[in-house]
């Protein structure tokens, strides 16, 4: 379990390198000032650029409270025809759009008025020196700032700036919209304040605000927005909280302007006050609609009847009655009163009982006391109904239509609908028993009056239909006046607590000081993030650590920078840190050479993986450390596809190996001599066109046994092992295979060929040297070593890839510090 996790540790650890991704962070020191000063800058741009918001809130309370004038004794009982003081529902009820539009609306909020800033046109509301009043059912340009500019006292010039040939106008009375043709170009007008603006996409009258001037040359700007859009917008900023489910409700808004935030929100208390006492009122208002129906069929009623009693006492001269028949008379009249009252309580229950049959809303329904019912079933009953359906209009106004408040509202509606249908039918019964006995009355009496004179038995049943109209009459005009008194009296179950004010109400945007943290914060972040990015993606060789992580083969040296444009750091610069990092090779190569008592001629190859490594500085520089210990020493260039070392050593390149491979040349004919002592250099001559079929021929073992016979040590420069495989063939004829690994440069997947062919034994005596080490290089963090070399510094010319030695630019530096070599 152990090795499984420490392998699984150290795969983690060769796809990220935590101490490269620390160097390469700190390395990037320009661009966290780069970064962190364009933060800054938004910052700033952005804060002289945005118009501070403020928060201002308002606290009500939502109590249930009764009407003080609904007594034991008052015949009108509306008190359970309320709505319930619930504060669930007054929070529905600020969600609603229907409250919203009412306030917009009232305030008139789809009016902006605009005055230029430096960087934005901010909104001023009642700063505006000026009021605009709309002419009712005309239509008003949307999103397009009108400009007035004030020419003097009286006179004012309005500008309309069209950008496109059709615009979009709103009726603000009856919310429809409409699109106009306008030509494209800009338009002045100029008018006198008062004087009504009658244009197809503009119409209202600008006057000044009460005890303000507008000063000449003053700029202001009138913006007609859409009212759903604005509506949507202010119902979505509205905040409500109901701290800890008591009855207290908290309503704040933020917006830049705090006079709008005080009008919004006292006008959505204000509103919502209104709409929950009308609702709680709706009973008595459906009462009182019914009483004035009622008043306006009697009173026509008991006018015919007072003319007809009239004209029959002048056309018969009759304007008293004796005492028997006057007796008889309020007998009867009395009786048809009461007659009267039990159909009308009939009639009651008749109109109700449809009612309840028919009808899905219960809002509707009068006082029953009004048609004189005092069963006590039936009054609660009526009342219970009735609140439910007041409460179920009120949820479908602002709850979806599939909500469970419904289904349970539903289920208790109905069932106090059968209760009230068997109430209705009982009480019915008991009014129809009660019918017949007042009939047979009825009969008793009007059989005494027949024994009157007809003069006398026609002006008593005149009387009696006078009189009941009138005591009908009375009733309802009594109920009239009672029901007006309990609608004055009813209240709201809105206390307000604290009304919305501007206190010195500070920004509630970010200080300064934090949004200048984040900038900080984001400026570090992102060269961060871009050096995690480029350290988990890099897959180059940064260090000689690295190398050694990813292969077995030995390490044989590391060579520092030249800081020479030549190669020849060796010769020219012998007391160099690179010079010695190649003796030290020379020690090592030597140390390896007699542990295996080679004391014959030494061969050393050196390959790579690709072009550009460095293969060429270091064979070149082997070549001159062996010859300098004074031992004669030979270099060979069989690099036959890319021949190098002859610029170096500054001689021709027209003879070479290949002469001597294909024949036409012998050794002493290629072999060149250089200004270093003790060093040859055989260059490979010019470009064959099968390079591979020369290495492998007979001649090749020629010439490496007539080098063996001359020379004390044979350096040969190859081709790439990882392009070509020309340098396999040579492989046979060395005693020591070096590999050159430059930093920064060879990918770790270039070293997989040949890891493979030195596990597998193909490749024998083979070790790597690590080229161009810097130690101030991509990521600046040291490797010490206990060979003994110095590191140089600065650049050197590879064989495959001609330095530019132009100053660069700040750009192309910029690219450098980002770009993965």
């Amino acid at each position: 379990m152990n090795d499984e996790f420490e392998v699984s540790e150290s795969q983690f650890q060769s796809l990220f390198d935590f101490k490269a991704f620390l160097f390469r962070a700190l390395g990037y020191w320009k661009l966290y000032i780069l970064f962190i000063g364009i933060g800054v800058f938004i910052v700033y741009q952005q804060n002289i650029r945005k118009q501070q918001s403020y928060r201002l809130s308002t606290q009500i309370s939502i109590e249930e409270e009764s009407n003080p004038l609904f007594t034991s004794t008052t015949s009108l009982t509306f008190n359970w025809g309320g709505v319930s003081g619930k504060v669930q529902t007054m929070m529905t009820s600020l969600g609603s759009r229907s409250i919203h539009e009412k306030v917009v609306d009232n305030l008139q909020f789809y009016v902006s008025y605009l005055k230029q800033a430096r960087f934005r046109k901010d909104d001023i509301y009642k700063q505006a020196p000026f009021r605009i009043k709309l002419i009712p059912n005309t239509n008003q340009i949307l999103n397009v700032p009108v400009k007035i500019v004030f020419i003097d006292k009286n006179l004012y010039e309005l500008t309309f700036n069209f950008e496109s040939n059709v615009v979009k106008t709103q009726n603000f009375t009856t919310k429809e919209k409409l699109n106009l043709d306008v030509p494209v170009q800009e338009l002045k007008m100029e008018f006198t304040l008062g004087e009504p603006v009658i244009l197809p996409y503009f119409n209202g009258t600008i006057e000044l605000a009460d005890k303000r001037i507008a000063n000449i040359g003053d700029e202001y700007f009138i913006q007609f927005s859409d009212f759903d859009a604005v509506v949507a917008n202010y119902n979505n900023r509205l905040a409500i909280d109901n701290p800890r489910n008591s009855a207290i409700l908290n309503l704040s808004m933020v917006d830049v302007n705090k006079g709008k935030i005080v009008d919004y929100l006292n006008e959505t208390v204000q509103v919502l006050s209104e709409d929950q006492l009308n609702r709680k009122n709706q009973f008595v208002t459906n009462t009182i609609n019914f009483i004035d129906a009622q008043l306006e069929r009697v009173k026509s009623q008991l006018t015919l009847n007072a003319d007809s009693l009239n004209n029959y006492r002048e056309q018969n001269k009759i304007y008293n009655l004796d005492g028997e028949s006057a007796i008889v008379n309020s007998k009867l009249t009395n009786l048809e009163l009461e007659k009267d009252n039990m159909n009308r309580k009939l009639a009651y229950y008749a109109s109700l009982k449809t009612y309840l049959e028919t009808s899905n809303s219960f809002t509707d329904v009068p006082a029953p006391s009004i048609s004189g019912i005092d069963d006590g079933n039936i009054l609660s009953n009526i009342g219970k109904i009735n609140q439910l359906s007041v409460q179920k209009s009120k949820y479908e106004s602002t709850v979806r239509k599939d909500a469970l408040i419904f289904d349970d509202l539903n289920r208790q509606i109905e069932g106090i609908k059968t209760v009230l249908l068997e109430n209705i039918s009982s009480a019915t019964n008991g009014i129809k028993r009660e019918m017949q006995s007042i009939n047979s009355k009825i009969v008793e009496a009007e059989s005494e009056i027949r024994r009157l004179p007809k003069a006398q038995q026609k002006l008593l049943s005149i009387r009696r239909q006078y009189a009941l109209s009138e005591q009908t009459y009375n009733v309802f005009l009594a109920k009239r006046g009672e029901a007006d008194i309990i609608k004055s009296a009813s209240v709201s179950d809105v206390l307000i607590i604290d009304t919305a004010k501007d206190t010195g109400a500070i920004p509630i945007d970010l200080k300064l000081s934090s949004r200048y943290l984040f900038a900080v914060i984001g400026g570090l972040l992102i060269p961060l993030l871009l050096a995690f990015l480029l350290t988990f993606f890099d897959n180059k060789i940064h260090s000689p650590q690295v190398l050694e992580n990813q292969s077995k083969i030995p390490l044989l040296g590391v060579v520092g920078k030249s800081s020479l444009e030549s190669n020849l750091i060796v010769h020219l610069k012998p007391k160099s840190v690179v010079a010695e990092s190649f003796r030290g090779i020379r020690s090592s190569l030597q140390y390896m050479y007699s542990k295996r008592d080679l004391n014959s001629s030494k061969t050393v190859v050196l390959t790579s993986s690709v072009s550009g490594e460095g293969k060429t500085f270091c064979s070149i520089n082997i070549a001159t450390v062996f010859a300098l210990s004074g031992k004669k020493t030979v270099l060979v260039g069989l690099d036959l596809r890319k021949p190098k070392i002859f610029g170096d050593f500054e001689v021709k390149n027209d003879k070479g190996a290949v002469n001597y491979l294909i024949g036409q040349k012998s050794l002493e004919e290629i072999v060149q001599q250089t200004n270093v002592p003790n060093l040859d250099v055989i260059t490979s001559g010019p470009i064959p066109p099968n390079p591979s079929e020369l290495l492998i021929g007979e001649k090749t073992d020629a010439l490496m046994a007539e080098l063996k016979e001359t020379y004390d040590f044979i350096v040969l420069d190859t081709p790439p092992i990882g392009l070509v495989a020309d340098a396999f063939e040579l492989l046979k004829y060395t005693d020591a295979t070096i590999y050159v690994v430059r930093q920064d440069y060879t990918e770790k997947g270039m070293l997989n060929l040949i890891n493979d062919k030195y596990d597998k034994g193909e490749v024998k005596n083979l070790s790597f040297i690590y080229n161009c080490y810097d130690q101030k290089g991509k990521y600046g963090y040291g490797y010490g070593y206990g060979y003994g070399y110095g590191y140089g510094y600065g650049h050197y010319a590879n064989g495959y890839h001609e330095e530019d030695g132009a100053k660069k630019g700040w750009l192309s530096k910029l690219k450098g510090m980002i770009k993965v070599s």
